[in-house]
This record gives C-alpha cells, structure tokens and sequence, in this order.
C-alpha cells in the first residue's frame, strides 16, 4: 500500500519551491530594503509551505483543513509584499510576473487539498 506524503501534494511543492525562489532575489536586497519587506515577505512566504506541512501531520481532518486554511492568510500577505516589491523597483518585472502568478494560482491548489481531505478522511 502506497502512502500520500507530503512531497505528493502538488501545493506543498510549488509554496516549497517559490519560498526558495523568492530568498535568492531577497537575500541580494540591500540592508533597508532587506529589513523593511524583505524579512516580512519571506517570513510569510515561507509560512505557506510550513502551514500546509503543519496540516499535513495532523490527525483530525479539522485540524488539518485549519492549517491549510492559514496558508491563504499567507498568501495574501506575500501578494501585498510582491507588490510593494514591486512598485519600489526591488524585482523585475520578469520576477514580478513569476512571483505573482504562482501565489494567483497558489489557492487553487489549496482548494484541491482541501477538498481531497474533506472528501478521503473520515476523522
């Protein structure tokens, strides 16, 4: 019997992923920059994938389901810090394009796990 893990959701990886593409282009930030959006915009970034690994481990669907639900949270967080990034010419505009458009598509993947733990769990 095949078990789901937490590299198996779809989600995970591509927060996981854009996480590590959003601290290369901060960590090149100057120091201002760097403490004033960039320590807040990875700090919410990283919370997307970290929240849905927390969900991941939990027993109860309801708990699981929160966690994946904090994510959102997050997610609208890092859209308000791409676009002061933005704005404040910190990405280009090829960054800026990439960066938004996963953290668009980013809640649809929440709603997928969601509705797969709703759906396959009985607790």
């Amino acid at each position: 019997m095949n078990y789901l893990t937490l590299k198996d959701l779809s989600s995970y990886n591509v927060a996981f992923d854009l996480s590590n593409y959003i601290w290369e282009i901060v960590t090149k930030w100057d120091y201002f920059a760097n403490d004033t959006i960039g320590k807040q915009f990875v700090r919410s970034i990283d919370s997307i994938s970290a929240n849905i690994a927390e969900g991941f481990v939990r027993y109860y669907k309801k708990d699981k389901i929160l966690f994946y639900r904090y994510s959102y949270g997050s997610i609208q967080e890092a859209i308000n810090w791409i676009e002061k990034a933005n704005v404040r010419e910190l990405v280009n505009q090829e960054q800026y394009e990439k960066i938004k458009k996963e953290l668009e598509e980013l809640p649809r993947e929440l709603n997928t796990l969601i509705k797969f733990t709703y759906e396959k769990l009985k607790v």
